[in-house]
């Protein structure tokens, strides 16, 4: 069976649980405190030596870790992942995208609102909301005319993206003047299958 080592309120976590959902695809999961140093014991630096959430176990023992990577894993030969290979090139783009121009920002405010860490980071929160503002300006104005992010079709860029701009209010961005992207969040939301974050996995280790 599966096993994903994983933090409930992470993002990146969550995008791996709603594919594993969507796939129907059953796994153990053990939720790690990574607040209070639970992905820096000896026994997880073995199994990833980054010391980073998510890590999936495949059956066979072997370990993936990057949130992205594992997406790409669980998808190829899925209708997450097109047949194209123009398109699967668009997907990747949009995952590059994801965690080089949109996570570091909005996600990261999200953890420091949630953490109550804001005041140690007052420095640093200009430039990355601006930037997090503008990573929402790009999605936005490429889902002026497209329902999906690529092929038309919900894919894992969309999934990848959905994760942390579907709480980007926890990080303190407001998403409602942006009709585009929250028409765009509501279409991930009633894919089939479709887990929210706060839906934790059956089968916890």
């Amino acid at each position: 069976m599966l096993r994903l080592y994983d933090f409930h309120e992470s993002g990146n976590g969550y995008k791996v649980r709603l594919l594993l959902a969507q796939l129907g695809l059953d796994y153990g999961w053990t939720d790690l405190d990574i607040m209070h140093g639970a992905s820096r014991t000896p026994e997880f630096l073995r199994l990833n030596p980054n010391g980073r959430i998510p890590l999936l176990v495949l059956e066979d023992g072997r370990t993936l870790a990057e949130s992205n990577a594992i997406l790409f894993h669980l998808a190829r030969d899925t209708a997450f992942w097109p047949e194209d290979p123009f398109e699967q090139a668009r997907v990747l783009q949009w995952m590059f995208f994801e965690q080089y121009s949109h996570e570091p920002y909005i996600a990261v405010l999200r953890h420091w609102h949630l953490a109550g860490t804001l005041d140690d980071h007052r420095h640093e929160l200009e430039d990355r909301r601006a930037r997090g503002e503008a990573a929402l300006d790009v999605m936005e104005c490429h889902l002026e005319d497209h329902a999906f992010f690529v092929g038309e079709r919900y894919s894992i860029a969309d999934i990848a993206l959905y994760a942390y701009t579907h709480v980007a209010e926890e990080g303190g961005f407001d998403l409602s003047s942006r009709s585009v992207l929250r028409a765009w969040l509501e279409r991930v939301a009633a894919q089939p299958d479709h887990v929210s974050i706060t839906d934790l996995p059956p089968r916890q280790l």
